[in-house]
């Protein structure tokens, strides 16, 4: 049985998104337009839509479309921005569908030392702790999202530079699987 994707895609903002406080409007048209299914296996490709995280590769994991909206949203995006996609391969399609410069890059790569580079960075994946290099790589006014976890459930936090520094704050909280080499490290303790 084929899954009509558009039908597909248009719930998926009725239903899982619009509820959700995503208001954004121009954000919404872009998640409208961008194929998922594109990101995942063909044998996948029925699941794109759900409500759920979906490995597209070995041990990396979409989040949840909810979830990509509304750290996205607190992002802020605007077109002619430049963004890094760290293992975020959904958030950077919605992105470039916005009118962005997206730079791809896999969660175990290193960020260049791209110092003040980036308006927008974001990660589809948690991380115990945000990287020194993720923020040192934005832009002055540069906004970053990531889920922070160390736990069962993590909390999406936004990070912006600012002249004198950055600031952050929780947005919501979400449980998405920790990005592969971002796990606490354990102490060995009697």
């Amino acid at each position: 049985m084929s899954v009509d994707v558009s039908l597909a895609r248009e719930h998926m903002v009725d239903s899982q998104i619009r509820p959700s406080d995503v208001t954004d409007l121009a954000l919404i048209d872009a998640l409208r337009k961008a194929p998922r299914e594109s990101l995942v296996p063909a044998s996948r490709a029925d699941l794109a839509y759900a409500d759920a995280e979906l490995e597209y590769a070995p041990g990396l994991y979409l989040m949840r479309p909810r979830d990509a909206a509304k750290l996205l949203q607190a992002l802020r995006p605007r077109p002619g921005e430049t963004a890094l996609a760290i293992a975020a391969p959904f958030a950077a399609l919605v992105l470039e569908t916005m009118g962005l410069s997206v730079t791809r890059s896999e969660a175990g790569a290193a960020v260049k030392s791209r110092r003040g580079g980036y308006d927008l960075i974001v990660s589809e994946g948690a991380v115990n702790e945000i990287p020194d290099a993720w923020l040192k790589a934005l832009a002055p006014g540069g906004r970053l999202g990531v889920v922070v976890r160390q736990g069962p459930m993590g909390r999406a936090m936004l990070a912006t530079r600012a002249e004198t520094g950055i600031g952050m704050r929780p947005i919501f909280d979400s449980a998405p699987p920790l990005l592969p080499g971002f796990a606490p490290k354990t102490a060995f303790v009697f």
